[in-house]
């Protein structure tokens, strides 16, 4: 188990480094972030005092060598919007982000293994048979679709709901329901044929036998064994939850750190770029690192 860990840790390393490098250079491609912060009619002298204050003047390999060495000291640099460390700006906007996903995961997996037990114990019937039309259509609608007709259905038309902010609970209906689309569709795939798989089993056929009722049997004897497929597209959909996000938090304007990486890039915040990569990196990271521990208490066999 130690060992599974650290080739994790060092791939995860070699990965953030190369995802850091690529991020950096491609960055600087966008264009000369004086251009946008300074007036349109800013004289030659001041354009050249702006690229001196902010470390722009130096050769790219310089200023890449740098950031790395400040990047060992855990400084992230300074955001040019904001005037405040990089880091801090990626960790609010992060903290909505993480807030969003816990929720959206959270009751994604509560729905997809409820509804796809139920439909595993009933192959063929009519719940079955909804279960799997619904997890194909959630898994096949694309995010940003679902969010426009969420906004023309139920802001537009009937006024139900708000398009942007988080100020009430009404607000995180919309991000929250068309983040859950997607996830809930394939997991819950994957329950209903992890589920019937274990249900074939010979202890289940054995504890049938001996006269247990079929709630233990779907949630006690089958579930535990079920789990360890389901755990790696729970683990993969919320780590696209933060990744995917972008879309979702651009369209309803919410304070995460998707749009923050949207509103950085476009206004050439190169370090708050490289801060929002990496947060985000690290948290996959993490979530990795806690589904392997999962697997591990799931299946001992992996412990060895």
């Amino acid at each position: 188990m130690k060992s599974t860990l650290g080739k994790r840790a060092l791939s995860s390393f070699v990965s953030l480094f190369v995802l850091i490098v690529l991020v950096f250079f491609l960055s600087r491609l966008t264009g000369d972030p004086a251009a946008l912060y300074l007036p349109v009619d800013a004289s030659e002298e001041m354009r050249q005092n702006f690229r001196e204050l902010h470390g722009l003047n130096d050769p790219v390999l310089v200023q890449f060598g740098r950031y790395l060495a400040d990047l060992a000291q855990f400084d992230f640099g300074e955001s040019l919007r904001k005037a405040r460390p990089a880091l801090d700006v990626v960790l609010e906007a992060f903290v909505w982000t993480l807030k969003l996903a816990l929720i959206t995961m959270t009751l994604v997996t509560a729905a997809a293994i409820v509804v796809g037990s139920i439909a595993a114990f009933q192959v063929g019937r009519p719940f079955d048979r909804f279960a799997s039309v619904l997890s194909l259509i959630g898994a096949s609608a694309p995010d940003f679709w679902i969010a426009i007709v969420g906004i023309v259905i139920f802001s537009v038309n009937l006024a139900w709901l708000p398009t942007s902010g988080t100020g009430t609970i009404w607000h995180w209906v919309l991000p929250i329901s068309v983040l859950f689309i997607r996830p809930f569709g394939l997991i819950l795939q994957i329950v209903r044929g992890s589920m019937i798989n274990a249900l074939g089993s010979p202890y289940v056929k054995t504890a049938r036998a001996k006269g247990v009722k079929n709630g233990p049997v779907i949630f006690v004897h089958t579930l535990r064994n079920a789990m360890l497929p389901v755990i790696t597209v729970i683990g993969d959909q919320a780590a696209a939850l933060l990744n995917g996000a972008v879309v979702v938090e651009t369209i309803f304007g919410f304070p995460g750190v998707g749009k923050l990486m949207i509103d950085s890039i476009l206004q050439r915040d190169f370090n708050v770029i490289l801060a929002a990569i990496m947060v985000t990196a690290v948290a996959i990271f993490i979530m990795n690192i806690l589904i392997d521990i999962a697997y591990a208490l799931l299946d001992p066999r992996i412990r060895a």
